[in-house]
């Protein structure tokens, strides 16, 4: 795929229509309904306030959530369009519909340096479905096509890739960010690449391992997933997370990485516990030694030593998964070693986005890693080498 793509400073964006597709997908109170955090929102602001100082009207669109029947009140992109307006010191319209007649009307009047958003997309059935109509019908509110949600680009749905069928499209800052540094390790990285997968299983992870095999200096296992490595080596897991359809696989992988001279890392010991709960009796073995009633939730102190050794030198270091159940605070000691290593080595830091951007943040490292993508689904992806329809859609640079 080229991540070279035309940006927002690339075209004339001044008395223009700009279609702006934004990732509102804000966490919610499910009592109230009230946003619990604006950081999708925030990622939002430089590509909109660029759009709006250099003449253009915003017409914003996202989806929220997965409505199931249509439109749904407690799914509304209303509380939003609040924020977003508090956030901008501006007001912001709110159509409430998506191409219906409030939004053309809305679109139609929208002036220079004005921001409408848009109902929740996914309350037209056409826009998981990539449907051409819908795509047509909000290409022909604006004049050009603007994407700055990474967190959907991996989807090919009407508002993130099928406007693009009908008007120029280029990348707002986040996406120009996200392909400068996913793209820049995957094509060039500054050596050596070291890649952390962590995280529950390995068949979620089956393309990143592979594609990562071809361009990875050293890849650390830990997680969930490593329970299925260690069963591959025939190490004893006890109640631990195991796929057992994926062992022979995993055996596969440690024969690549053998035969390619890549390092593949597995944990030398484990923190196991009584229970999956919070205050389980715990202790450490041997990596492939876990008894029976037990279950690794965290990898041990020799193996927090040697992955932390492996990302001290590192060019280059992406990260995808927690290395253990973080949310235990018992069990997040080896996710806060290996993130604290990262927070005082000179590499490159990526994170992968989901839970792994979680884990960072939580444990205070977020401001101190090189780039946390936005995109979780869409950062695996990337990662396997998988072409985002999202981003393939944009114009070339």
């Amino acid at each position: 795929m080229n991540y070279a793509k035309k940006t927002v400073r690339d075209v004339d964006v001044t008395g223009k229509k700009v279609l702006l597709r934004c990732d509102f997908n804000v966490p919610q109170d499910k009592e109230t309904g009230a946003i619990t955090s604006d950081k999708r929102i925030v990622a939002a602001l430089p590509t909109i306030r660029y759009l709006l100082e250099h003449g253009a009207a915003v017409i914003a669109c996202s989806h929220l959530g997965k409505p199931k029947n249509g439109p749904d009140p407690k799914l509304s992109l209303e509380p939003v369009a609040v924020r977003l307006s508090e956030l901008l010191g501006q007001p912001v319209l709110f159509a409430h519909d998506v191409v219906g007649e409030d939004a053309k009307a809305k679109a139609a009047a929208l002036q220079p340096g004005q921001i409408l958003l848009l109902e929740n997309t996914r309350f037209e059935p056409g826009e998981t479905k990539d449907d051409p109509a819908l795509s047509k019908a909000l290409a022909s509110l604006a004049d050009l096509y603007v994407s700055d949600a990474f967190g959907a680009v991996h989807r090919a749905h009407a508002s993130t890739a099928g406007v693009a069928d009908y008007l120029p499209a280029v990348s707002g800052f986040l996406i120009q960010k996200e392909l400068e540094v996913l793209g820049g390790a995957i094509s060039d990285p500054k050596r050596p690449l070291v890649a952390i997968l962590g995280g529950s299983k390995v068949s979620s992870k089956i393309g990143v391992i592979n594609n990562l095999l071809e361009i990875a200096d050293t890849i650390i296992i830990g997680g969930g997933m490593a329970y299925t490595f260690s069963a591959a080596q025939g190490g004893k897991v006890g109640e631990s997370l195991l796929e057992s359809d994926w062992i022979d696989y995993s055996r596969e992988m440690i024969a690549k990485a053998a035969a390619k001279g890549v390092k593949l890392l597995l944990p030398v010991d484990t923190v196991c516990a009584d229970a999956f709960a919070p205050d389980a009796k715990s202790q450490v073995v041997k990596a492939g030694e876990i008894p029976d009633g037990w279950q690794g939730l965290d990898i041990g102190p020799e193996t927090v030593a040697l992955y932390c050794a492996a990302v001290a030198d590192a060019g280059t270091v992406i990260w995808n998964g927690p290395l253990g159940v973080f949310e235990f605070p018992a069990f997040a000691k080896g996710t806060q070693a290996v993130a604290e290593a990262l927070s005082k080595t000179s590499a490159i830091t990526i994170i992968g986005g989901g839970d792994s951007a979680a884990a960072v943040e939580q444990l205070g490292y977020a401001d101190k890693m090189t780039h946390i993508s936005t995109g979780g689904g869409a950062s695996l992806e990337f990662l396997e080498g998988k072409e985002l329809p999202g981003v393939a859609c944009l114009l070339d640079a």
